[in-house]
């Protein structure tokens, strides 16, 4: 079987993380070919060719690709569909904007978020806010799926790929970009980081939040938030961690004045290690903690600072 993979390319770069974890997950099925398009994609091409576990490298480099507008990459993914089994992508926010329109063009389901292959038709994948494991098995002729990449380890490099350049696929003229509004930051990636620090409800405040922000940059952390924090205005929407937000799995997941709603626990529950400071001691975040702290965290997030 073959399958083909879209990687992650943004601005150029190739999200190295998310590619090699889906390529893991995807060499599970067969032979991957990895698809890089963009207005520039030959050096993310070059870099994926680099996977181990990657047979063949797609480069479709044109300005039709350059804004992360779905429509045009789902055609172009669709065009190329004919020799390939599985058709697969990193959960991340492009992937889950194109692969559906693909699974809709193909007339097949969509199969999405998935955490374990099982074979190449049978698949988990988490409901539920993560309290169960959905097992499903397709029929369709071609398998559309988006992974989950915190429970698959990354492939290694060291491979030696073929890139192969392909052209553009016929624009279906559905969307036109206008303007992108973007974030930058020196802070980690928040679902490829290695330790993140997140707040909660609890910080109080957005002024407050900078204590949050000043541990995570003593540790090279990303910041993420609760629902709750984001909702009452103390953080952006592309810091929130949970259902709802993003999905993370590092090394260290602190959470810092977050009470622990199962909502919030579906997107870091499969942290590494996991340590919690809340003054509650009945909060059910220290039912996942692997160290739990019972503090006021004014004063205890500081003095943890001061000592980092």
């Amino acid at each position: 079987m073959a399958v083909l993979l879209l990687a992650e390319v943004t601005d150029g770069a190739l999200s190295m993380d998310a590619t090699a974890k889906a390529v893991s997950a995807a060499a599970k099925l067969g032979d991957v070919t990895v698809l890089c398009a963009g207005a520039k994609a030959a050096d993310a091409a070059r870099e994926a060719a680099t996977i181990a576990g990657v047979s063949k490298v797609l480069c479709a480099e044109d300005a039709l690709y350059g804004h992360r507008l779905a429509e045009p990459t789902a055609a172009l993914i669709v065009s190329l569909a004919g020799g390939y089994s599985h058709i697969v992508a990193p959960a991340t926010t492009d992937a889950k904007n194109i692969l559906p329109r693909v699974a809709a063009l193909l007339d097949v389901m969509v199969l999405s978020d998935v955490t374990t292959v099982v074979d190449a038709n049978t698949f988990e994948r988490p409901i539920y806010a993560g309290n169960a494991i959905q097992t499903v098995k397709s029929s369709d002729a071609k398998k559309v799926i988006t992974f989950r990449t915190s429970t698959f380890d990354a492939a290694a490099t060291g491979g030696s790929a073929a890139v192969e350049t392909i052209g553009a696929a016929e624009n279906p003229g559905l969307s036109a970009w206008v303007e992108d509004k973007t974030a930058t930051s020196d802070r980690p990636e928040l679902t490829s980081a290695g330790i993140v620090v997140s707040g909660g409800r609890g910080v109080g405040s957005k002024d407050d939040f900078a204590i949050i922000e000043a541990l995570a940059d003593k540790l090279g952390a990303a910041v993420g938030a609760s629902r709750a924090a984001v909702d009452s205005g103390y953080a952006p929407n592309d810091w929130q961690v949970g259902q709802t937000g993003k999905v993370v799995a590092p090394n260290l997941y602190v959470a810092v004045g977050i009470s622990g709603a199962i909502q919030h626990l579906a997107g870091m529950k499969d942290s590494k290690i996991i340590v919690a400071i809340n003054k509650d001691e009945e909060a059910p975040i220290f039912q996942v903690a692997d160290f739990g702290l019972v503090a006021d965290l004014f004063s205890a997030v500081p003095e943890l600072t001061g000592k980092l």
